[in-house]
């Protein structure tokens, strides 16, 4: 049957319309209708659902160094998680970042990932399983499982840090028992090109080794602006018991690209040049490259005595050196003789330490009431050291139109300059911390 254009109300099938009664009436009712010969009563079916692994996870590790709910956590949590990672293709922390509202990207000096969370800077609130990696580099995710972002303070287990929040990586790790392997390509433009893999094996078992690599060369929309890095990170898992296990871990990372600062301003805006003109030497991939490179070794112990009680203890080395020169626009721009100044400098960075971690894990009931505690204490020790010389201000001048000029030596006089006293920095770390979770009833 068809409904008329004139009829306010749809004339249904006479098929719906008895499935809507019969649905209407009590069972008891349709009970009685039914017919009692060959009648069969249905068995009970349990209907179970397990937590999305997907987009939406149900449990982070970084609020409380424990997997807790996401919901039970009073704290903002964002959970970038390996099927996100994976189906956006990221492999900088600037692509998966995006999708964490309230986080934004800083230019960084073009030689590091620098994200405002909550309009604080937390150029130093980067941790890695935990720990903290404040190193100033581009990191690569070819090893990263799923990142963690906590918004709001954290000093109770992290100590110093912005009052924006940080953001957590969590490493892939070897799994015993089970051998995968995955090779991925990637081509696309600007000459852009990106190799990874991804193998875990079994070494008989009670022993498990997982490698991850990454090698990646690109140019760029802008004149010869390059990015040339790899990254590797062998992982090895030891079980000595069922109750006790290690993992030894190591990362070697080296990234190398342009220090690229972009337009000078000419009477209040950017000079009408094509998009792609740079403003440092002509011979960039000599004079103007930022490289870094970053080696870690961390060692895991776990140990559960019981059910109930628990302990893990983390010990990480880690190194960096940075090796920065740029030449760039610096000072006014003349409108009368179209010129711009430029500034030529090189920054020599090294930083290496360790951090010691360990955290007691106990459960019991109180009054009625399921409590976790938290133990636990942290030592480290990190040293930097800085050295950096910068010629004076618009110290050569170019074309504001045609920059392309290679630069003049930095002044013997740069040298010389309070600025360019090497600084050393040692950073000592001694911490305690509890924590407690109760829980008041399973809502």
């Amino acid at each position: 049957m068809k409904s008329s254009a004139t009829t306010p109300y749809p004339v249904w099938p006479l098929s719906l319309l008895a499935s809507a009664v019969l649905a209407s009436l009590p069972c008891s009712a349709v009970a009685q209708n039914a017919p009692a010969a060959g009648s069969s009563t249905l068995q009970e079916v349990t209907v179970s659902a397990e937590p999305d692994k997907g987009y939406a996870p149900a449990a982070a590790s970084t609020a409380t160094k424990s997997s807790a709910p996401l919901r039970d956590i009073p704290q903002a949590i964002n959970v970038l998680p390996e099927q996100l990672l994976r189906d956006q293709g990221a492999t900088s922390m600037q692509d998966a970042l995006r999708n964490a509202p309230g986080v934004s990207f800083n230019h960084g000096d073009g030689q590091r990932d620098q994200v405002v969370i909550r309009g604080f800077s937390a150029i130093s609130d980067w941790f890695v399983d935990g720990v903290r990696d404040d190193g100033l580099y581009f990191r690569d995710l070819s090893d990263t499982e799923r990142i963690e972002v906590l918004k709001g303070p954290a000093a109770v287990l992290y100590g110093r840090g912005s009052s924006g929040g940080l953001i957590n990586r969590v490493t892939k790790k070897p799994v015993f028992g089970a051998q995968f392997g995955e090779v991925s390509l990637g081509v696309g433009s600007n000459s852009y090109k990106r190799a990874t893999a991804d193998l875990n094996t079994p070494i008989g078992e009670a022993m498990a080794f997982r490698l991850n690599v990454a090698r990646e060369k690109s140019d760029s929309y802008r004149d010869q602006q390059f990015t040339d890095r790899y990254s590797i990170a062998p992982s090895l898992a030891i079980k000595f018991s069922p109750q006790t296990d290690l993992l030894l871990q190591y990362t070697n990372l080296r990234d190398q690209r342009l220090t690229d600062f972009g337009v000078p301003a000419l009477n209040g805006r950017p000079v009408d040049v094509p998009i792609g003109t740079y403003y440092g030497s002509a011979h960039a991939r000599r004079d103007d490259t930022v490289t870094s490179r970053v080696q870690t070794f961390t060692a895991t112990l776990n140990h559960r005595f019981s059910d109930t009680l628990s302990l893990r203890n983390t010990t990480r080395y880690s190194s960096y050196h940075l090796d920065r020169f740029n030449t760039l626009s610096s000072g006014t721009t003349d409108p009368v003789r179209l010129t711009v100044g430029r500034t030529r400098g090189f920054v020599d960075r090294d930083e290496n330490g360790w951090f010691n971690q360990t955290d007691l894990t106990y459960r019991n009931q109180l009054g009625g009431f399921q409590q976790e505690w938290l133990i636990g204490t942290e030592f480290g020790l990190q040293r930097k050291r800085l050295y950096s010389v910068s010629s004076a201000v618009g110290y050569q001048r170019v074309n504001i139109f045609n920059p392309v000029a290679d630069p003049l030596p930095i002044p013997a006089a740069s040298y010389l300059a309070d600025s360019a006293i090497p600084s050393n920095s040692e950073f000592k770390t001694a911490a305690l911390y509890v924590q407690d979770q109760i829980t008041l009833a399973p809502q």
